[in-house]
């Protein structure tokens, strides 16, 4: 029995034909403009143009750390350009990045030798980092190639002022109105002017200077802090808050923002207020041992003498905080320093415990003979213990003593 061969239907032969056609189609035409799966696309890189444009937008609005990395992908994008990595040490040196600063000036002289900014800059961070000598040195290499450069005159100043020696504040204030002659509408200018002018007592010009440095950039967080400094320098505490809570929102770890602020309420009498600022500063930097002196001053103001007395240990002894962090005393000595001390002996007083408490005012006594205040407390103190001594306990179960003297807070040089 034979079989008939049967012929595919015309149809199915004209799909095959497409079908082949279209797989040619895509082998040759889509697939060599398709991306590979699961390979992640390219993004487009900015111009080094619009990063620097970009990171000066960012630094008008107050946001330095962003302004930092848009000009650190500008230095990426153009590793040739001098003229950014002396932008960027600049606002290396206002985050107190010093080290990161002093090597990015480097790398701009790298590129030019001669360029007078790169040079001030250095100097600028190394007067930082208490290296004055080196510091005027690159400041003079700076005014040796730009006699006229406003921003190296205003560096020169403030590394002077900072040295904390009478004898170069008047080089430092000649400094600082060179800068303001060659560069008067520079928000640095005003800002070295301020601080020469605060450090030498002469707060309403200091204000005035500060206040100009603010109305060109209202966002520096350390310009705020000046000017609250010399607010409660003036005793104006309420405009001091306001200006020193400016400056801890811009850079809310500062330690130096949060003490200021805390004695800007502890000088208006609003203790639990100070205390809030004063125990953020130590959460901030739980080593430093002045934090825990200044937030002890204010536990003692609350009558909280206990809490005091754990504090004021860390400024005056030293010790381990619960949290393991290891805590140098420091030293007895003139200024800020001696009133931890006696504050220290008078919570201990008040706490009946003055087998402690004798041995640290008559450490006042020998060791800051020539502060009348230290002295003066010294002796109230041994005489609260001598009194002690003689009634040691009241009716209620608290010490007995007298209204504890001491010395109003004064503002940190």
């Amino acid at each position: 029995m034979s079989r008939r061969t049967r012929r595919p239907p015309i149809w199915r032969l004209l799909l095959l034909v497409v079908m082949i056609g279209v797989a040619i189609y895509v082998n040759q035409v889509v697939v060599p403009v398709t991306p590979p799966l699961f390979v992640p696309t390219e993004t487009p890189t900015l111009s080094p143009e619009s990063y620097v444009n970009q990171a000066e937008e960012l630094y008008t609005s107050g946001k330095i750390s962003q302004a930092v990395k848009a000009y650190g992908e500008a230095i990426y994008s153009d590793p040739t350009n001098a003229a950014n990595y002396v932008a960027l040490a600049r606002l290396q040196v206002i985050t107190g990045d010093y080290e990161d600063a002093i090597t990015n000036s480097q790398n701009a002289l790298l590129k030019n030798p001669n360029n007078p900014l790169a040079h001030a800059v250095m100097g600028w961070a190394m007067g930082f980092q208490g290296k004055y000598g080196e510091a005027e040195i690159e400041i003079k290499k700076a005014l040796s190639l730009d006699p006229n450069n406003a921003l190296a005159y205003a560096y020169l100043a403030e590394v002077l002022i900072n040295q904390a020696d009478y004898t170069l504040y008047d080089k430092a204030a000649e400094a600082s109105k060179q800068a303001l002659q060659f560069g008067p509408n520079l928000m640095e200018t005003h800002r070295a002017r301020g601080i020469v002018l605060l450090n030498t007592q002469n707060l309403e010009e200091a204000l005035q200077e500060f206040q100009a440095a603010l109305a060109i950039n209202k966002n520096i967080p350390d310009l705020n802090l000046y000017l609250g400094i010399t607010y409660k320098s003036l005793g104006d505490y309420n405009q001091a808050q306001e200006a020193l809570l400016a400056a801890y929102a811009l850079n809310p770890t500062d330690t130096v923002a949060l003490t200021e602020l805390s004695r800007a309420f502890f000088g208006d009498g609003r203790f639990p207020q100070a205390a809030q600022y004063a125990e953020e500063a130590v959460k901030v930097d739980p080593a430093d041992a002045r934090l825990h002196g200044n937030l002890g001053i204010i536990y003692y103001k609350q009558e909280k003498y206990d809490q005091a007395i754990n504090t004021l240990k860390f400024a005056v002894q030293g010790g381990t905080t619960a949290d393991g962090v290891r805590v140098e005393g420091l030293p007895l000595d003139y200024g800020r320093i001696e009133e931890y001390y006696w504050y220290y002996g008078f919570a201990l007083a008040r706490a009946n415990r003055c087998v402690e408490a004798v041995p640290v005012f008559r450490a006042l006594l020998t060791g800051v003979p020539n502060d009348e205040i230290a002295v003066y407390n010294a002796t109230e103190g041994l005489a609260i213990c001598q009194t002690n001594l003689q009634n040691p306990v009241s009716e209620t179960g608290t010490p007995e003593t007298t209204e504890t003297p001491d010395a109003e807070m004064t503002p940190t040089p």
